[in-house]
């Protein structure tokens, strides 16, 4: 999706950027910028905003919660809370549905397979709570491009009530699906209209231009996040005693990562999803996060010095043990049972995670995270989030069932401090969870199945996330004093929210070029050398025409 990725106004004139397109520090030629063609083959047509009257976006009213007791930031740090609100409020006006409705969903899963709904209390209170019947289709991550594939191609008939499409990843012809498929929902959510649903009108305006708009319009709900994107998260005990210091030299924290692996640990752990780090590792040798627009030229991280500097780093972490040597074919969900058990000492994962993350240990071990190590010449960068996790659309229907689906999608985005993030994120007390002696949510062993990780319904829709994890005061604390650290550190990726008919047609074989091509260098299969004929590879199968229609896109928001 497509739109704004921020408030104030660019300095760079259209020509001033056109004339300066900078891929791997080579500058494309103009003219055919000026005439890019914006509109995309088959289904969905012409999704550029260039040129378009944009939808305005949604009204933001924040909603009201608890005082914090660790202060937010202007710039990204989260509010925190070392305790859990005493008092709660209810959010909605009753029930979304009346209870004969039946919608079907489908999102993306790093849990494992949930209950059925017969034998889950939570999917039962849920349902009761919603006023309808869910039918939820839960996709792992591994197999989620797959799976929207096979969906994206299918009968429309076939399509669920709302779909969230998350998880980072990148769909071939996304955005003409969405535009054919979904509904436009500007009409619903555009301007003062969300005020119709209180809770998604406190969604903040920057979710909303990280998902962009389609063709001028607004057709699907972000998932708001954080600004920090994720993190390294470690073992605090095994980093302290492999030597790591905050902020420590690259060549002292691959000294570290060395030292403390062997005897079938290793500190550094990857998956086939993370693909050994290289978003971190980039940045934190000073490559930009993914796509840079700055002083009108256009630089993708793939063609840098830092970049190829980075995968030269992570070769050489991986010659010396410190990865797990099953890094190509173990699952994420297989990744974080290491990592909980010790296996591995580290590992990358979104913000998100953190709460599923620290109740996996068990109290094993310190779950912290870790700051960039420092590369001589360089200025580290941190990854900033898109501002939602992903976005959720709603199939194309009439406007009374239309309405029904942002009414259960209000219900789910409100806010901590209520009665309904309560249920939805710890489940029915008693069964799912019982309050501590310090008034704080605590899983039971059913809560830690039957929960939001393995049926993931804060994937459709949540509310603005805090930073609060139930009987972990000290981890709340250790993550803002790290938030204070890093977020001075973060930087966009400048394409959030900017539309290509290139990108959206060959985006997922790109990132697929690069993945491979990263794989085979850090894995040892290719040397460092080989990298330059993979981001020839990247750039004429569609990279620099990318580059050129982002360009556009970015005239057009700015």
């Amino acid at each position: 999706m497509s739109g704004s990725q921020g408030s104030s106004r660019s300095p760079l004139g259209r020509r001033t950027l056109l004339r300066s397109i900078a891929v791997g520090g080579a500058a494309l030629a103009a003219p055919s910028v000026l005439t890019a063609c914006s509109t995309g083959s088959g289904g969905g047509g012409d999704v550029s905003n260039a040129g378009k009257k944009m939808a305005p976006w949604p009204a933001y009213t924040p909603t009201r919660g608890p005082a914090p007791d660790l202060a937010p930031s202007t710039a990204g740090v989260q509010a925190g809370f070392t305790s859990y609100p005493r008092r709660l409020v209810t959010a909605t006006d009753g029930k979304p549905g009346t209870g004969k409705e039946k919608i079907r969903v489908l999102s993306i899963t790093y849990g494992t397979p949930p209950k059925p709904a017969g034998s889950n209390k939570y999917w039962q209170a849920m349902n009761e709570a919603l006023g309808v019947e869910v039918e939820f289709t839960v996709v792992p991550d591994a197999d989620f491009r797959s799976k929207m594939a096979t969906l994206m191609a299918g009968d429309s008939e076939d399509l669920p009530d709302l779909i969230n499409i998350g998880g980072g990843y990148v769909l071939p012809r996304e955005a003409q699906f969405v535009k054919a498929r979904c509904a436009d929902l500007s009409e619903y959510l555009s301007g003062d209209a969300i005020k119709d649903y209180p809770n998604l009108a406190g969604i903040p305006t920057y979710a909303w231009e990280g998902m962009g708009r389609i063709g001028g319009r607004i057709y699907g709900l972000p998932v708001e996040r954080a600004k920090v994107q994720g993190a390294m998260f470690v073992n605090r005990e095994a980093f302290d005693k492999a030597g790591y210091r905050p902020g420590m030299s690259a060549s002292d924290f691959r000294a570290m990562a060395k030292e403390g692996s062997g005897g079938g640990k290793h500190m550094l752990g990857t998956s086939t999803v993370s693909y050994y780090s290289y978003l971190y590792h980039g940045m934190w040798h000073g490559a930009p996060n993914e796509w840079r627009i700055k002083d009108g030229r256009i630089t993708p991280m793939y063609g840098t010095e830092e970049f190829k500097a980075a995968l030269e780093f992570m070769a050489r972490l991986r010659a010396d043990g410190a990865y797990n040597s099953d890094a190509t074919s173990i699952s994420q969900v297989d990744l974080k049972t290491q990592f909980y058990n010790g296996t591995v000492r580290s590992m990358t994962d979104g913000w998100g995670a953190v709460l599923s993350n620290a109740q996996g240990i068990k109290d094993a071990y310190t779950l912290d995270a870790a700051v960039p190590y420092e590369v001589p010449g360089a200025s580290p960068v941190y990854q900033q989030n898109r501002g939602c996790f992903g976005y959720t659309v709603v199939k194309k229907a009439s406007k009374e069932r239309v309405r029904l689906m942002l009414r259960v999608l209000n219900w789910l985005a409100s806010p901590f401090g209520s009665k309904e993030y309560q249920l939805m994120h710890y489940g029915v007390e008693g069964t799912h969870f019982r309050f501590d002696k310090a008034g704080d949510p605590i899983p039971t062993e059913r809560g830690l199945v039957e929960s939001r990780t393995n049926l993931p319904f804060p994937y459709l829709m949540d509310a603005p996330q805090p930073l609060y994890f139930p009987g972990q005061a000290e981890l709340t604390k250790r993550l803002h004093a790290w938030e204070k650290k890093v977020v001075p550190l973060l930087v966009p990726n400048d394409r959030w929210g900017l539309q290509s008919a290139t990108f959206n047609r060959v985006g997922a074989s790109l990132q697929q070029i690069v993945e491979d091509g990263v794989t085979a260098v850090v894995s040892g299969r290719k040397s460092l050398s080989s990298w330059d004929d993979v981001h020839r590879k990247w750039r004429s199968q569609g990279g620099d025409k990318c580059a050129e229609e982002f360009a556009e896109e970015y005239e057009a928001a700015h």
